[in-house]
């Protein structure tokens, strides 16, 4: 095992686990609905606590305490997030920009998880990596309802919008206007 390898993963995922916990906070900020704040909010508790799980193991394997912030392209993402919602996205695009970034963080601890690190360091972030999955697909899964609800709500508007059909009469001045729908 590589000591500066084990530190430089876990590092890595101290920073992806600050950029979800800000993430999550911001997402539950923005979101309408009272169940996706609440999930979103659980998440950004859960990512809280595996970054202190992890600096406690920075700690631990020598590493003086480090503030990790999260990283630029995090920000960056947050900053997107609070400019489609400015422009008025809904929970819909949120949970897209969610599940981008829970993308993100599955593939951080998918290469963790791989990598060679002290056995009780592998087990967390074994853990962590099945709860990332699990809260990834969670989000998909909302994101996909969420995007089902739209379309059948884009459906009826268009039923809904849909112009009356006229039939002419070929006797002056009569017009005969049908609210029935053609098909």
């Amino acid at each position: 095992m590589d000591e500066k390898n084990a530190i430089s993963v876990i590092e890595d995922l101290i920073e992806t686990c600050k950029d979800g916990q800000k993430g999550y906070q911001d997402a539950a900020a923005h979101v309408k609905r009272s169940d996706l704040k609440t999930f979103f909010n659980e998440q950004s508790l859960e990512r809280s606590r595996f970054a202190g799980e992890l600096e406690a193991e920075l700690i631990r394997l020598g590493k003086p305490d480090k503030k990790v912030s999260g990283s630029v392209s995090g920000s960056l993402h947050r900053a997107w997030i609070d400019t489609k919602v400015s422009l008025g996205a809904g929970d819909k695009a949120i949970l897209e920009s969610v599940e981008a970034g829970e993308d993100n963080a599955k593939e951080s601890y998918q290469k963790a998880v791989t990598a060679d690190l002290p056995e009780n360091v592998a087990q967390i972030v074994r853990r962590q990596a099945a709860s990332v999955q699990q809260a990834h697909d969670q989000v998909k899964s909302m994101r996909d309802a969420a995007e089902a609800a739209a379309s059948q709500s884009s459906q009826k508007i268009k039923e809904d919008r849909q112009p009356p059909v006229f039939f002419y009469s070929k006797l002056p001045g009569e017009l005969f206007c049908s609210s029935r729908t053609v098909i």
